[in-house]
């Protein structure tokens, strides 16, 4: 973004490392997830905790639920909110332990966990992801509800 734009145009438009990041999580399949890694190392650029700090940011524009810890606990603070999106996509999950923390389930990374090879012939070689044509996203920053 140029410094010449205003406050304004400012709560339009996302940092382009997020959008690349929106791309990468549109494309993840109902029912799968891909790890922070796993996103990073997609787009060749940043690691899990840029893209951590772009989902903890504006998450809200993508289905951020999809988009996960690599040991596959579910997001803290969001736990149910992600538990209900999990239960209606069919992602599976791990039951938690009597010992773990609010009886909370895991998600099964072993099933879950999506490559993207399906997506690679797809809109994210050719570069047409969401960027390029896809759905309008909410305003940006800080749409967290």
């Amino acid at each position: 973004m140029s410094e010449e734009n205003g406050p304004e145009q400012e709560l339009l438009r996302y940092p382009e490392y997020a959008e690349r990041v929106f791309e990468v999580a549109e494309l993840i399949p109902p029912g799968r997830v891909m790890t922070y890694g796993d996103v990073a190392e997609w787009l060749e650029e940043g690691g899990p905790r840029q893209v951590g700090r772009v989902m903890a940011l504006y998450g809200d524009a993508v289905p951020w639920w999809r988009v996960v810890r690599a040991d596959g606990r579910l997001l803290p603070g969001h736990e149910l909110r992600a538990l209900g999106h999990y239960r209606d996509e069919g992602t599976p999950l791990r039951e938690a332990g009597r010992a773990s923390e609010g009886h909370v389930p895991r998600l099964d990374m072993r099933r879950a966990r999506w490559d993207g090879a399906a997506a690679s012939d797809g809109a994210a070689a050719s570069g047409g992801g969401a960027g390029s044509g896809g759905a309008a996203r909410p305003q940006a920053p800080g749409a967290h509800t």
